[in-house]
């Protein structure tokens, strides 16, 4: 199977909804694919422009500012003390790490990939690619044997579910022993709201509760787009089992997957500023505030949902109706369908729209209900 194989891509499913919600007389509100429209904090900005001069090919290692900022970052923000420089990676953007990861470990015909059951799509797209079979299951019992590579996902995207240390630690014990890499999908870690993540840190797989000393098998991966505002950088990296970094930078290598310089001069300084974080977790903690309730208002039943950008609801129909239904009200979703089969009835909100126009979303699926 190559690229041209796979599927229609999902998102352009959605443009005839998109298109009457924009006939709304007061807009569209958009809150189906989830980009920042917040500003990326002006540190970064000029970071990035003081590095621009950027004549010579960028390390695909990364520059050693940068991993020793990734490492600080993980014992500082992610309670994974002891990392060395050995043990990170920079990526472009974690997407492609996502769709690529399957590739990148030799995976192919006759392998397994396990997703959880709301998983994001291009968990499976990177299974495609190389021909291995995809399971959907969130238990570590339901994991097959076969399976080489395991995604999970916590905070979950699209139902925002987090895993904590025993469930983590889990994962990891199954993993080992069918002898599959455990990568675990975690760029959501900053933004916790309900209890108890509103109050202690989400856990990381590195953690030592979670691994103790030993990270062989481990992938921890994590991006900047939603933390720091800088989805346009694609600025993203990985940490773990040193000698699956080392195959992965290997074929990095090979196949010139490098951040560029000014991004990841970039990434260094926004790596090193936690004030930036903590004001955009709460302009995304106000607009939930805010759109939750009126989704509830609306006939929604909110699941999961305790952390991350996201809220997941379903009002008890097939998502394509409940997407007419928003799309009437000028307000633009995404359907569950996307997240695999096991959704059918739920649609993702993103808190990704300025105040404004989530306030505009809550007044319009409020009056929806009177």
């Amino acid at each position: 199977m190559g690229v041209a194989d796979l599927a229609e891509y999902p998102w352009d499913a959605v443009a005839p909804y998109a298109a009457r919600a924009a006939a709304h007389p007061d807009g569209i509100v958009d809150l189906s694919v989830g980009s920042p429209v917040d500003v990326t904090p002006e540190v970064v900005r000029r970071a990035l422009a003081d590095a621009t001069d950027a004549h010579a090919y960028p390390q695909t290692v990364g520059t050693p500012a940068l991993r020793e900022a990734i490492v600080a970052w993980y014992a500082r923000r992610r309670g994974v003390p002891g990392l060395t420089v050995g043990q990170v990676l920079p990526t472009v953007g974690s997407k492609e790490l996502v769709a690529l990861l399957p590739l990148l470990l030799g995976l192919g015909p006759g392998d397994v990939v396990v997703q959880p059951r709301a998983a994001y799509p291009s968990y499976a797209a990177g299974a495609l690619l190389v021909g291995a079979e995809v399971v959907d299951a969130d238990d570590p019992a339901e994991w097959p044997d076969r399976a080489r590579l395991v995604w999970i996902n916590s905070p979950g995207n699209p139902d925002g579910r987090v895993r904590d240390v025993a469930s983590l630690r889990a994962a990891v014990a199954r993993a080992r022993e069918i002898g599959a890499v455990i990568a675990a999908d975690e760029c959501y870690a900053e933004l916790g709201w309900d209890a108890p993540w509103d109050d202690e840190p989400i856990p990381c797989v590195l953690d030592p509760r979670v691994i103790g000393s030993d990270a062989s098998g481990v992938l921890s991966v994590y991006s900047l787009s939603k933390q720091s505002n800088l989805a346009g950088y694609r600025a993203a990296f990985l940490a773990g089992d040193p000698d699956l970094v080392e195959r992965l930078l290997t074929a990095r290598k090979h196949l010139g997957l490098m951040v560029p310089g000014p991004v990841q001069a970039a990434m260094t300084v926004a790596l090193g500023d936690d004030a930036h974080v903590a004001r955009q977790k709460e302009s995304y903690r106000r607009r939930r505030a805010v759109l939750r309730p009126a989704i509830e208002a609306a006939g929604f039943r909110l699941d999961g949902s305790e952390a991350g950008l996201y809220l997941w609801a379903s009002e008890g129909r097939d998502a394509w109706e409940s997407l007419d239904r928003l799309a009437d009200l000028g307000i633009l979703a995404g359907p569950g369908h996307f997240y695999g089969p096991h959704f059918p009835q739920h649609v993702r909100f993103s808190l990704t729209a300025s105040d404004e126009r989530i306030d505009a979303a809550a007044d319009r699926l409020r009056a929806s209900a009177s």
